[in-house]
């Protein structure tokens, strides 16, 4: 079977070619209006979403995307079931889950894509990790006459990376140190003239362009990578502190303190190391909002104002005249988790690949939450993802064999950082300079079609011009993402491999919903984040409307096979932090 008819109708192929030269002539707005202009040009047929307008075309297109939800409701209701016991990493609800992909890739057709250790296809690649179940004392803090005792979970949550019995802070002198940052190219140390030996860092999370609004001062409201607490760990780390403490604030964050204390309280796992993570900071930790308030207080400090400082050029930490005691009891694991990798081998460019990526992972089964229900099912986040690997596999069996490969990878351990996807960065199928574009779907739209599609990190990539001419396809048109200052592209598992260069894209469904409108739908986006995610409640409905994720799927297979049939490689867009890297291996695609 060839393309499908629309997709020969619209000539999307040369406006495709089109839209990649007129990239490389120039820098694009952060909209990315004058990479699109070839395809907007293109007058081929449009239609609105999700409709059918009775032409034996539409009625196929429409099928289609039928059949992907279809296809969405019966995984996501096998892999969000309690049976998966919330699928975690290494435990009895990895096995399930990966074997049930496994056989689903099988039974479509598809190839092992992953190596076992005898060199054999295999569905899975080993992701050697530690599990550590971390049982933390309170927090005390000491100083100025008086004691502050911080409980687990309720007023913060305590970990290490470092993977050994027992870590522990004792009497570690606090500063404060900002948001954290070094950052020479935005004049920025909120660190200068501080030796951090023997001091735990108290730190606020995102940045001072988050903080400030201020669109000159880093990227403005949208989070950078500096604002990320994976980031702020590590910069402790490098700056040879004794601990790290992020004070949580729901807006700043992106999620509320329940989100913290769930996904931080269970068990965690790390990519096994060989120094065992001696590198790191030996605890880890966030403390509550109103937490933070007692302890500024406690030093005299007024923490608003010490907040409202931290955001300008020029901060200088500040010694907060009390002590951090706290003490870790690690029982640790050593075992491995797996990838899942499933390949439909190109017919003329075999070693040339399109990376479809989602985490199968979710929190598991977590004691330390309140109520009956224990089971983190992630309906939403990830099964919904991790089906629509399943529902694109499907499709793209019945179509002509492309002549690239499509390389699906299921990855593990997202959930703890991008573990899964960051080993298969590190340890790939296929040559990342051979690697022509990956595209990542996490947490889906489960509300209906939408006319809108949010980009996280609009303006990155020649792969926006492709996606907008595959959305007006649809009837749809692309939009930046509406809280940039949430940093979602660096909280999913695409960033692993951007970071390596790889052109990655990462959309969803935005809030123009086309049964219920905008405010319905960011209403119901809100409620998902504040009472479902991270949370034993997100679990699968089967009143879900999936075809708004159903159409999202079908433009993420489509583009990718248009991709997979041309000799063309899109790029970060000039200027962007990803560019110097995919350029230097430029010479392995000639």
């Amino acid at each position: 079977m060839q393309f499908s008819s629309l997709w020969r109708r619209l000539g999307l192929i040369v406006a495709v070619s089109g839209a990649l030269t007129a990239c490389r002539q120039g820098d694009p707005d952060v909209t990315g209006k004058q990479a699109a202009e070839p395809a907007a040009a293109h007058t081929g047929h449009q239609h609105p979403v999700g409709s059918t307008t009775g032409s034996s075309s539409d009625q196929v297109e429409q099928a289609q995307v039928d059949a992907i939800a279809a296809d969405l409701h019966k995984h996501i209701a096998v892999l969000a079931s309690d049976q998966f016991e919330g699928r975690a990493p290494a435990t009895p609800g990895e096995l399930l889950t990966v074997n049930y992909l496994a056989e689903q890739f099988k039974a479509l057709g598809l190839t092992p894509g992953a190596r076992d250790a005898k060199g054999q296809p295999s569905w899975f690649q080993q992701v050697p990790i530690v599990e550590m179940q971390i049982e933390s004392t309170p927090l005390r803090i000491v100083g100025a006459g008086a004691e502050q005792v911080l409980q687990p979970v309720t007023d913060m949550v305590a970990f290490t990376q470092r993977q050994i019995p027992a870590s522990a802070l004792e009497n570690s002198e606090l500063v404060f140190v900002g948001y954290g940052i070094v950052a020479p190219e935005n004049d920025w140390n909120d660190y200068s003239g501080l030796d951090m030996s023997g001091k735990t860092a108290v730190i606020l999370v995102n940045d001072p362009g988050y903080a400030s609004k201020d669109a000159a001062l880093f990227n403005g409201n949208a989070m950078t990578y500096y604002g990320r607490w994976s980031y702020k760990f590590e910069e402790a780390a490098r700056q040879g502190a004794d601990g790290a403490i992020i004070i949580h604030e729901t807006g700043a964050a992106g999620y509320p303190w329940a989100v913290v204390s769930g996904s931080w309280s269970g068990t965690q796992i790390s990519l096994e190391a060989d120094d065992r993570n001696a590198d790191r900071v030996a605890v880890e930790a966030w403390i509550t909002n109103n937490a933070a308030g007692v302890l500024f207080r406690a030093a005299g400090l007024d923490l608003q104002t010490e907040m409202a400082a931290a955001k300008t050029r020029g901060f200088k930490p500040k010694l907060l005249g009390l002590k951090a005691n706290i003490r870790l009891q690690n029982s640790l694991q050593t075992t491995s988790s797996r990838n899942v990798v499933a390949k439909l081998p190109g017919g003329k460019r075999p070693d040339e690949v399109i990376v479809y990526t989602a985490h199968w992972d979710h929190l598991g089964v977590n004691s330390n939450v309140k109520g009956e229900d224990q089971i983190f099912n992630g309906a939403v986040d990830n099964a919904t993802g991790t089906a629509g690997l399943l529902a694109m596999a499907a499709q793209a069996v019945k179509l002509e064999r492309p002549d690239r490969s499509l390389v699906f990878v299921a990855v593990t351990a997202e959930e703890s950082g991008l573990l899964g996807s960051g080993y298969y960065a590190e340890h790939p199928v296929a040559p990342l300079e051979k690697t022509v574009a990956g595209i990542n779907f996490d947490a889906m739209n489960v509300l209906g079609p939408a006319r809108d599609i949010i980009v996280i990190g609009s303006g990155s990539s020649e792969l926006e011009p492709l996606l907008e001419a595959a959305a007006k396809a649809q009837g749809r048109y692309l939009v930046p993402e509406e809280h940039p200052e949430r940093g979602y592209f660096y909280r999913s598992d695409h960033f692993s491999l951007a970071k390596k260069g790889v052109p990655m894209l990462y959309f969803d469904s935005g809030t123009d919903n086309l049964e219920h409108g905008r405010q319905w739908a960011r209403r119901k986006g809100e409620e998902y984040l504040s009472d479902h995610y991270h949370k034993p409640g997100d679990a699968y409905d089967p009143a879900w409307n999936l075809k708004g994720a159903a159409m999202d799927l079908q433009l993420g297979l489509q583009l990718g096979l248009v991709l997979a049939n041309s000799q063309d490689w899109p790029n970060w867009y000039p200027g962007n932090e990803f560019r110097a890297i995919r350029d230097a291996s430029a010479g392995a695609r000639k």
